[in-house]
């Protein structure tokens, strides 16, 4: 039996590993895509959410921490892409592929997902931003009811727009590199018009621990909130499942061995598609890893020149905003936080840029929650796709996808009643961390094991995949901690 067979999965098939594209200029923007859908997640959760949350409430010096995530997501990340290009599979087909067995893995990561993912936050916050823009006020308990149906209708309305295009993943993409264009431009614009110079300071001080205020190195200031740390260690960049998922879009994308794969389509535009259930591998010749070299040149770019660089500015631009037009110290965790930037601005520089504000707000918010959904229910088709015979019976793929669409739906709708945004985004940004300590070590076992040798990651980048570990780990154990001890 193959090593990559141990679990019960089908082995892999031998087929060639396709050429790489060489873009030159503009062309770039056709091959890279992966990385821009889980910045468009980021941008909307931990870089306007739990960032700014954070920083008013005890400064800019804990941007380090979001710095740190960022670095060690991306080199996740690579990883991710690694085994996704040797193979065709997503790399939660690769967990699976680990004892004791295929049907466990899919249960621990699919209930992992639902932890971390099966709150529909991003809808319930863009409602406090919509809510703004017709009320001109921030939301208060009293309109919670209010509040509640519109992020009910902005929910349904993201499992509506997966309905549409050819190819899933490519949707995705156009959107986000909407968003990200058009929402890191206004921030960049606001910042240079509202920011001092000084503030701007503090933010770069910010990225190695030090508080310009109090002159000194300050990594965790006092009476720190570790839950909200740990929300925002977890979110910065992507968060968790949502940067697995990295690798089932990768495979959409026809990263590498992905060519041969297949890939989901979606129900108005799309055509059947027949989606492999198991991956591929390829003989590691010379000429082979000439092509191979080729394909971790278009990676590199996808991460180290989109997602790396866009998370850092997205992180950092929002949090100078914030800190600028609201008090330290202040806890904005509430209805209303999506629309506190707007409302702040709206005193200083009238209803109109606070307007604008508040649609830029709802429109990253619903566009991350569009994410969410599909990168939810994305996973659990290829869970089931790959582990169950009886699911590749309908042969249509997009059956099991809009099916899992549907319970995702209906489960969303209760969701929201369930706690204030705020709360529901904390909760899946700890798990995320949570799920950063378990899958970086079982993908630096699958990477190092199942790969061949020629193909397996250096020394450095295995260490990297440890320190992700004890990162988050003690963010995990601190913020669990003063949860027991409240």
């Amino acid at each position: 039996m193959s090593r990559e067979s141990q679990s019960g999965l089908d082995p892999w098939v031998r087929r060639e590993l396709p050429e790489a594209p060489t873009p030159k200029g503009f062309g770039w923007l056709s091959v890279v895509g992966p990385g821009v859908i889980v910045l468009g997640l980021s941008i909307g959760s931990g870089e306007f959410l739990l960032g700014p949350a954070t920083f008013v409430r005890h400064g800019l010096s804990l941007l380090w921490v979001a710095g740190a995530a960022i670095l060690l997501q991306t080199f996740f990340n690579l990883e991710l892409m690694r085994y996704t290009m040797a193979t065709g599979e997503p790399v939660f087909t690769g967990f699976m592929r680990t004892r004791p067995s295929s049907k466990a893995w899919a249960v621990f990561y699919a209930a992992l997902y639902f932890l971390q993912s099966g709150w529909p936050a991003w809808a319930a916050t863009a409602a406090g931003a919509i809510y703004f823009l017709g009320a001109r006020k921030l939301a208060t308990p009293a309109e919670a009811s209010t509040v509640y149906y519109i992020g009910v209708a902005s929910f349904l309305l993201c499992a509506v727009v997966l309905q549409f295009g050819r190819r899933i993943e490519r949707t995705l993409e156009l959107l986000n590199w909407a968003m990200v264009v058009a929402i890191l431009g206004s921030f960049i614009v606001l910042g240079v018009w509202f920011v001092p110079f000084n503030t701007w300071m503090a933010g770069v001080a910010g990225f190695v621990g030090f508080d310009v205020t109090n002159a000194r190195f300050d990594l965790l200031p006092a009476g720190v909130d570790f839950v909200l740390l740990a929300a925002l260690a977890g979110y910065a960049g992507g968060g968790g499942v949502a940067n697995i998922t990295l690798s089932n879009w990768a495979r959409d994308k026809g990263y590498g061995m992905s060519e041969h794969a297949g890939y989901i389509p979606a129900a108005v535009g799309g055509k059947k598609v027949n989606l492999a259930h198991n991956g591929f591998t390829f003989d590691p010749t010379p000429d082979a890893m000439r092509r191979w070299r080729g394909w971790w040149r278009i990676v590199r770019a996808d991460q180290w020149g989109v997602f790396f660089t866009g998370a850092m500015l997205g992180m950092v631009l929002p949090a100078l905003l914030y800190v600028t037009f609201l008090e330290r110290g202040n806890d904005i965790r509430g209805l209303g936080i999506a629309a506190a930037l707007a409302s702040a601005v709206g005193e200083r520089a009238g209803p109109l840029l606070a307007g604008a504000i508040a649609f830029l707000g709802a429109w990253m918010l619903l566009k991350t929650q569009l994410d969410t959904v599909e990168a939810m229910t994305r996973a659990v088709t290829d869970i089931v796709w790959t582990g169950s015979r009886r699911a590749r019976q309908w042969e249509d793929v997009r059956v099991v996808y809009y099916a899992v669409l549907v319970a995702v739906a209906a489960w969303g709708m209760v969701a929201l009643r369930m706690a204030q945004p705020i709360v529901l985004l904390q909760l899946g940004a700890n798990v995320a961390s949570g799920v950063f300590v378990i899958a970086s070590l079982h993908l630096l076992y699958i990477n190092t094991t199942l790969l061949p040798p020629e193909l397996r990651p250096g020394w450095g980048r295995r260490a990297m995949l440890v320190c992700m570990a004890l990162f988050y780990g003690f963010f995990v154990t601190m913020s669990v901690s003063r949860l027991l001890g409240a």
